[in-house]
């Protein structure tokens, strides 16, 4: 079964940073994306970034030029490197890792990132 484990979340002051990390393992399909979602109690998870398997990248638009994500294909890692963080970004990110197939579509555990003073 595929395993996600995420990494580095915390808390932080407004204007502080966050690396987050999110390993892949047991991996048997060809991975199309890899991204980082949000959640707010009772509402749906939103999108904070994503990259495809050829680079692509898109982002909320609230973390524009505020977060960059990256990815390690050979580690099967992803990465969201957070600065200028606000306390707006308070919440739950989520990992996600999908293949070409519906079926291939995973999610980690969830990760808190705080900000405050």
């Amino acid at each position: 079964q595929v395993q996600l484990v995420e990494s580095g979340g915390g808390s932080v002051q407004p204007g502080g940073s966050l690396r987050l990390s999110c390993a892949a393992s047991r991996i048997i399909f060809t991975i199309y994306s890899m991204g980082w979602y949000r959640q707010v109690p009772g509402k749906q998870r939103e999108l904070v970034a994503v990259i495809t398997s050829g680079g692509m990248t898109n982002y909320r638009d609230s973390v524009k030029g505020r977060f960059t994500i990256s990815r390690d294909s050979a580690k099967n890692t992803v990465y969201l490197q957070m600065n200028n963080l606000k306390p707006d970004d308070t919440d739950v990110y989520f990992c996600n890792v999908r293949g070409y197939g519906l079926d291939d579509n995973y999610w980690g555990q969830g990760i808190q990132v705080t900000v405050a003073s």
